[in-house]
């Protein structure tokens, strides 16, 4: 019998994990300055001052930023987010089909959607619980400005995650952990579920082959579809946990302040750069995580072979 061609083996976890980590990454370098948009938008509202300086769409948002607060503070908190990536990316997205596997029973021949699901919930779970101090000191860096008011509360990276830790406590650096764990759990369902079952359904149709074009229709299906079900608890996530001390009594009581002050509109600032970074983020992801795996499993293959 012919053995499984390199992009037919089915690639190890160790690899899963790496391709996943490292498209991540990639995707986060390239799409950070649409993050720093979305956050600076989410949290527009906070502060009341006149002097305030006033964000209107991204490419405005952006441009702002880079004019008054220099190009590079479109990347502040880049080291943070590259952390969560590694820590993120590398257990919701390599685990998923491991946790997949686990969840369908021996009677099924493909997972069926309660499985895809169940390992979507628990991934996710999981990452939150292990990167939250990471995705608290990006979302901090990246909406301090030193314009107007106080100094900025943290110089860098390392000394957010030391002023943190001692002023609010080793528990400070897991704040905001139920929004993010909400907010997470239903990315990361709607993200590689649906991306998931695009991809079925486009190759078992016949409509595209398992190959770059069907990868991107499908993670940008899942980006827009993700955003619309993420973008309000995304908003709550973004306020509170950049709230100082004391701002808000719970992440409810955040939620309620925004509603009865701002409207329902709030939960939905951000929404177009939301979209556009995780619209862009889920392509570049997706297309550089199916090909590592498969140039992964060619060398590997390939070393085996020589050996």
């Amino acid at each position: 019998m012919v053995g499984p061609t390199a992009s037919d083996a089915p690639p190890t976890l160790a690899v899963k994990i790496f391709s996943a980590g490292a498209a991540a990454c990639v995707a986060d370098v390239i799409t950070f300055p649409l993050d720093t948009a979305k956050v600076r938008l989410q949290i527009q509202g906070e502060c009341q001052a006149s002097t305030a300086v006033r964000y209107k769409g991204v490419l405005g948002t952006i441009t702002t930023l880079a004019k008054t607060e220099g190009p590079m503070k479109l990347y502040s908190g880049l080291p943070a987010g590259l952390q969560r990536q590694i820590s993120f990316a590398s257990l919701r997205i390599g685990l998923y089909d491991t946790v997949q596997e686990f969840f369908t029973t021996g009677k099924e021949t493909t997972a069926s959607l309660g499985s895809k699901i169940s390992a979507g919930l628990t991934t996710g779970g999981v990452a939150v619980f292990i990167g939250q101090p990471t995705e608290v000191v990006k979302v901090r860096l990246q909406a301090q400005s030193h314009l107007h008011g106080p100094k900025p509360r943290y110089t860098g990276t390392y000394n957010a995650y030391r002023i943190i830790a001692t002023t609010e406590g080793l528990m400070g650096l897991w704040k905001g952990t139920t929004p993010n764990l909400t907010r997470n759990v239903i990315i990361n369902c709607t993200e590689l579920v649906t991306y998931d079952l695009m991809k079925e359904a486009l190759v078992k149709n016949k409509l595209l082959a398992d190959d770059v074009p069907c990868h991107f229709v499908s993670a940008l299906i899942a980006g827009f579809c993700t955003t619309v079900l993420s973008s309000p608890v995304d908003v709550v996530k973004t306020r509170f946990v950049n709230s100082p001390p004391g701002q808000y009594a719970s992440v409810p009581n955040c939620a309620m302040t925004m509603l009865t002050k701002e409207g329902p509109s709030a939960f939905f600032k951000g929404f177009v750069p939301s979209f556009l970074r995780l619209g862009s983020w889920n392509v570049i992801m997706f297309l550089c995580f199916e090909q590592l795996k498969r140039e992964l499993m060619k060398s590997r293959q390939t070393m085996d072979c020589a050996t």
